[in-house]
């Protein structure tokens, strides 16, 4: 009996001692995990200018933050930007900070800090008792380049003369590569291009002036480099100032009930309209939409000319309307809407073969809202052709077209009285005049010589 207590007494010790063990072996265990810190930096380009404003995302989830240092090395002198300790939810608890995002500014001016190659450095300790219980430690550096400098543009090309609702061409150098360049008309940005010259710091950028941007309306070039340091240059520029036709559009309850079915999927949250409110829903917001659509498409274009000589109109057409005529709608003898015609009218026979107006790259081919369907083509430094109302298409987005090659048929789809095709032309998201890019000597005015001048000085003839 005795030997039977003593085995009972010795499993109950056996059993309290585990009962006491267990707990301090696992809390042992979870204050000395090994996991280290995650870090972070939110930083949007590795070069710095003046002031820069810089984030650091760190996060320890099992034993929360205990400490973060940052610092900036450059040519051998370390300064201390951030030393923070957080604290702790008690003796042996961890800390009560898990996630934190660190903010602050690197001003190299105050710092004493000339342009060049730097390092940020940055540790993060979080609570564990791992390193005799100084935490787990993660360490990381940044490569960055300090620079203060904007960049210098100088303009190589000369004459800038330009018609309202026209196309310029202006060609630059940059002294350094940016990822931002272009020509700024009045609140619209053209993106400059390099690839057309041997010099990456060359670039040529098409800008346009809108239909409604007469003289007066500032010009200039501007370049961001990659440190956010911007500047810009005056262009010496002549600006045309144009008159557009003014046309009355008579709309009809035939045409309504003709063109009215074809809008049925855009119309869908509109069932109850008539017919004269679904039109102007058309006329008004879906052409909205249109244009952004295409602003959208006509973004990314490529980098070099796709383009040679003047640019091909419709065979034996005649035109119907003209680019920016400004149109009074009426119905019933009544004034309902005013719109601005973007493009030129062209009628030929029924159905008639649509020719590419020049090589290019097709980058959309579907039916668009109003235009019905449509075709558009990629010339390269972004200029793009329209073709609109078409019957057919017979085309893919991504064909590399020739000049002339067959890329649909003439029709009425869309919003279109009759067989035509509308033709438009665009410099990035803004519609040109058609007429100039059929003019021969327009196009050696204005284009072609500018970069045969510019070869000539740069020794690339």
């Amino acid at each position: 009996m005795e030997r039977k207590n003593k085995k009972l007494k010795l499993w109950i010790g056996i059993v309290a001692g585990l009962i006491i063990l267990l707990p301090l072996v696992w809390y042992l265990v979870v204050r000395l995990e090994g996991e280290k810190p995650t870090v972070e930096f939110e930083l949007l380009s590795a070069f710095i200018s003046q002031s820069q404003d810089v984030a650091v995302n760190i996060s320890d989830v099992k034993s929360g933050v205990r400490k973060v240092w940052i610092s900036l090395m450059k040519d051998g002198k370390e300064v201390t930007l951030v030393e923070e300790e957080f604290p702790s939810v008690g003796l042996g608890r961890g800390g009560k900070v898990h996630h934190q995002q660190i903010r602050f500014k690197v001003d190299t001016g105050k710092l004493g800090l000339s342009d060049g190659d730097a390092m940020l450095r940055l540790a993060v300790w979080d609570y564990a008792w791992r390193g005799w219980f100084s935490g787990n430690q993660s360490y990381l550096e940044k490569a960055i380049t300090i620079d203060t400098r904007p960049p210098e543009i100088e303009v190589y090309s000369q004459a800038h003369n330009v018609s309202q609702g026209g196309t310029g061409l202006v060609i630059y150098r940059i002294s350094e590569l940016c990822p931002i360049s272009g020509v700024t008309v009045g609140e619209h940005f053209f993106a400059g291009r390099a690839g057309g010259f041997k010099d990456p710091k060359v670039l040529m950028a098409f800008f346009a002036l809108n239909y409604d941007q007469g003289p007066g309306t500032d010009i200039f070039i501007t370049a961001t480099d990659r440190a956010g340091n911007a500047t810009r240059a005056g262009l010496n520029h002549y600006i045309r100032r144009k008159v557009f036709k003014k046309d009355n559009i008579r709309v009809s309850d035939n045409f309504l009930e003709r063109k009215l079915p074809e809008f049925s999927a855009d119309l869908s949250h509109a069932a109850d309209a008539t017919p004269l409110e679904k039109f102007l829903i058309i006329n008004q917001n879906l052409r909205r939409a249109d244009y952004e659509k295409i602003s959208q498409t006509c973004q990314t274009s490529e980098p070099n000319l796709l383009w040679q000589g003047t640019f091909k109109r419709l065979p034996r057409s005649a035109p119907q309307a003209g680019f920016a005529d400004h149109r009074t709608y009426v119905y019933n003898g009544r004034v309902i809407d005013h719109q601005v015609h973007l493009g030129i009218d062209l009628a030929s026979v029924e159905h008639s073969p649509v020719p590419a107006a020049n090589q290019g790259i097709v980058v959309f081919a579907d039916r668009l809202g109003i235009y019905g369907r449509t075709v558009l083509i990629d010339h390269g430094l972004g200029l793009f052709s329209m073709y609109a109302h078409l019957n057919s298409i017979s085309v893919s987005v991504g064909q590399k077209l020739k000049k002339g090659e067959i890329l649909g048929r003439t029709g009425a789809s869309g919003l279109a009285g009759g067989d035509h095709l509308h033709f438009g032309m665009l410099i990035q998201h803004t519609f040109v005049n058609p007429i100039e890019w059929w003019d021969a000597a327009w196009i050696t005015n204005n284009i072609a010589s500018k970069i045969d001048q510019v070869k000539s000085r740069l020794g690339q003839e």
